[in-house]
């Protein structure tokens, strides 16, 4: 005989509780997280600013070449 699929099934919490777990769970969660010091987080501060300087002077850079070579060969 088949089993039926209803009694597989597990029960759903309803919505209220649903929204009350999400909530513990972020509040959980938030609690976990460690806040930088003032030190830490201008020297990341700094570490994203020097990157993106890099990063900025490559595309220029890479820009400026290929915009070069292009006038070369198509002149």
């Amino acid at each position: 005989m088949a089993k039926t699929r209803t009694s597989e099934k597990a029960v759903k919490p309803n919505i209220f509780m649903r929204i009350g777990l999400f909530i513990k769970q972020i509040i959980d969660e938030l609690r976990k997280v460690v806040t930088p010091t003032s030190k830490e987080l201008f020297f990341w501060a700094l570490a994203v600013f020097i990157f993106v300087l890099f990063l900025m002077a490559l595309v220029t850079g890479m820009d400026f070449g290929l915009g070069k070579l292009t006038l070369w060969i198509f002149g």
